[in-house]
């Protein structure tokens, strides 16, 4: 009679309970954290190089064909719609080129410097805007203290090419430059001042327009109808809604992830969580940044 084989002293499995799957759940959170600060300070300059390039060569094209914008309405007398690209700033002293897009919001100044639309063209009479950010998202505008007064600027818009010369850097309390002569023009860089990703105060450049001003465009909205979240230093409360969703999003896919886990091994959970994880880390990420101050 054979003998029977003996059993196995290995012991089954037991099914992972609910203190491996918070475990789980508590170590992606840090990495999603840490992915955060990976995203804020060097993911996002990867999707801002993305962005400026598909833009100049999308201006560019509108420059050459002259259907670039030259005020703050498009052909059809509609406001242009914030993110659109307006001009291309080039600050030779700084080796500095950047598309600069219409609005000065959170979520616009991702990819690069954006146009203050309650104030004029660049080329125009009157005092011109721009915002971009000291740090984060390719921080463009972070040597603008290195500009000196008779530092030249140009801007290229629908209206040709314009030509400032620096006047002034100045910080809170340094006195404003004098008021613009009628006819006169005048273009102010504005970012954040202090430590990268921790902003005291505003950085201003002047430089005045030295090239012949342009015809001034349509010009419906006010500084009363600027939204706040265009102002230097303000968040975007608008991205609260956007950010829930991204986040619910991400944690169904965290959970998702925990549980595989349990059921798959870990190598095989890994390749698959991860990728998602990412995206959804991404998109989240640019929700909370819109919700930091925007020349940050």
């Amino acid at each position: 009679m054979p003998t029977p084989a003996p059993a196995s002293t290995r012991p089954a499995p037991r099914p992972a309970g609910g203190p491996q799957v918070v475990a789980t759940a508590l170590t992606l959170l840090a990495v999603l954290l840490l992915g955060f600060v990976a995203h804020l300070t060097l993911i996002s300059r990867l999707q801002y190089a993305r962005d400026q390039q598909t833009a100049y060569a999308d201006l560019r094209s509108e420059l050459a064909n002259a259907t670039a914008p030259t005020g703050q309405v498009d052909q059809d007398g509609r406001l242009l719609a914030p993110g659109t690209p307006v001009a291309v700033l080039r600050i030779e002293r700084l080796k500095l080129r950047q598309v600069v897009f219409e609005g000065t919001s959170g979520g616009v100044l991702t990819a690069g410097p954006g146009h203050r639309r309650d104030t004029v063209l660049p080329g125009q009479p009157g005092t011109s805007v721009l915002l971009g950010r000291r740090a984060a998202y390719g921080g463009p505008f972070a040597d603008l203290d290195l500009l000196s007064t008779g530092d030249i600027i140009t801007v290229a818009t629908g209206q040709g090419q314009h030509t400032y010369r620096v006047q002034s850097v100045r910080r809170t309390g340094d006195l404003a430059p004098p008021p613009l002569a009628p006819g006169a023009g005048r273009l102010t860089l504005i970012t954040a001042d202090g430590q990268p990703y921790l902003p005291q105060d505003l950085l201003r450049v002047d430089a005045e327009l030295i090239s012949p001003p342009q015809q001034v465009g349509s010009r419906p909205l006010t500084a009363a109808s600027l939204p706040a979240a265009e102002k230097p230093m303000a968040t975007d409360p608008a991205a609260w809604t956007p950010l829930l969703l991204w986040c619910q999003a991400l944690a169904a896919a965290a959970l998702g992830f925990a549980w595989l886990r349990t059921r798959w091994g870990r190598w095989q959970s890994w390749v698959v969580g991860v990728p998602v994880l990412a995206a959804l880390g991404a998109a989240a990420a640019d929700q909370i940044a819109r919700l930091l101050p925007n020349l940050l």
